[in-house]
């Protein structure tokens, strides 16, 4: 009898530990999977918003680093993690 007692004494344990797990931790590792994925795919012609909210478009692509127009013949230089979000192409 004593062992049963001890197993349900675990139970609240391992159940707060599973709603951490599937309502904390799996959305953030999901999401941050999903922008890694993002600013791998970044190239020439995309148009995005850094992280401190200026809009402009990739011109130049060298590795960790981007140039980005952000005014018609104003390049700034900036890190891939500084893009926030790739906006969707305007037709």
């Amino acid at each position: 009898m004593p062992q049963n007692s001890a197993l349900m004494q675990l139970v609240p344990f391992i159940a707060v530990a599973a709603i951490f797990y599937f309502l904390l931790i799996r959305p953030q590792q999901k999401q941050l999977k999903e922008t890694k994925n993002m600013l791998d795919a970044l190239k020439t012609g995309d148009k995005v918003v850094t992280r401190g909210g200026l809009i402009g478009l990739v011109t130049t692509v060298k590795g960790e680093e981007l140039e980005i127009e952000i005014a018609k013949g104003v390049k700034a230089l900036f890190t891939r993690s500084a893009v926030g979000a790739v906006l969707p192409q305007s037709k």
